[in-house]
């Protein structure tokens, strides 16, 4: 994304003050206070993050904004004790016969106060149609700091869960999307999820009924050509499952975590193939083995990514499968705690 230096700061003021002045905090004097990373919850109760940094002598500032990737934000400053980020955000203009005949750009706007380890936040967003400003106030905590990375040599796990019995959905449950296209047949956990041409159709995830800590999961994917899905540790960190077959390393291939971590290579198999996952999650350091290679190796986790369930990082949470995109197929999924 094309980084933009200078926005009209006096515009920017300008819908503030008719979108009805800032959101209501208690001032904290100084810009240090915003600096570092934030779990927020987005308008509608979804998972987001943003980390705002000093470097080189600018501001800079990272956004997750429930689904997709980490961006970075187009411009940053602060005035009177508050935090402005701005992005710009697309649109197609279309004639009267649905002909997109020009791109519409709109700047919309967080606003942000610091409140001890609380930012409370307000968004302001122009209506495409340029009548008003849809305004919404939503919070974000102060990350706790990331622990040292863990000696996994000295990590003991505990006795194997098998988290799939391999005849039927006992101990998992589908949610978000639309119907549900999960079955168990001849011990493999399919999502069965076709799609029409031109057209996408939503579907259930699936995440299991227990929740977990840290762990070391292990499991075998296959996906069909151009399929995409996703493991989901503790519902906030997915580790990437999609048709990567010979494509260069980048943070959205076959075992990344999305748009956080790039794997340091691929060895992602052919379309159609079954293929093995040994995922280690322990102290917020994620290390990753797909097909015999470890591709991460106890790597840090800034926080959470696209379609998280929520955005606390200290929080149990479930293994929950992606089937929103398109069909796959798992099996063999066996989890073992890691013992404290």
């Amino acid at each position: 994304m094309k980084r933009i230096r200078s926005l009209p700061i006096r515009l920017l003021v300008s819908i503030i003050t008719v979108a009805g002045g800032l959101c209501p905090a208690k001032a904290v004097e100084g810009i240090e206070p915003f600096l570092d990373k934030w779990a927020l919850t987005i308008p509608g109760g979804g998972a987001g993050w943003l980390n705002v940094t000093k470097q080189a002598g600018w501001y800079d500032a990272e956004l997750l904004w429930g689904g997709g990737s980490v961006v970075p934000m187009d411009a940053v400053f602060f005035t009177d004790n508050t935090l402005f980020v701005s992005r710009v955000r697309e649109e197609k203009r279309k004639d009267a016969t649905g002909k997109a005949v020009r791109t519409q750009r709109f700047s919309e706007i967080l606003m942000a106060r610091v409140d001890g380890d609380e930012l409370r936040l307000t968004r302001l967003s122009p209506n495409s149609n340029g009548e008003g400003v849809e305004r919404e106030e939503f919070t974000g905590k102060r990350m706790p700091p990331l622990p040292p990375a863990p000696d996994l040599a000295k990590v003991k796990f505990g006795e194997p869960i098998e988290l799939f019995n391999g005849k039927d959905l006992t101990g998992w449950k589908t949610f978000g999307g639309g119907p549900s296209g999960w079955r168990a047949e001849n011990g493999v956990l399919v999502n069965e999820a076709p799609q029409e041409p031109g057209k996408h159709k939503s579907y259930a995830n699936i995440r299991t009924e227990r929740e977990f800590e840290d762990f070391k999961l292990t499991c075998d994917v296959r996906v069909p050509a151009n399929g995409n899905s996703g493991i989901y540790l503790r519902g906030i960190y997915e580790v990437q499952v999609e048709d990567s077959f010979g494509k260069a390393p980048e943070s959205h291939i076959m075992g990344a975590i999305y748009s956080r971590i790039t794997p340091s290579e691929n060895p992602c198999k052919r379309p159609g193939e079954w293929q093995s996952y040994e995922i280690t999650l322990v102290d917020r350091h994620v290390t990753v083995v797909l097909n015999g290679k470890t591709i991460i190796a106890n790597q840090p986790l800034p926080g959470c990514t696209g379609g998280a369930l929520w955005s606390d990082v200290l929080r149990p949470g479930p293994i929950y499968l992606q089937g929103d995109h398109t069909s796959v197929e798992y099996r063999n999924l066996v989890l073992r705690p890691a013992v404290k």
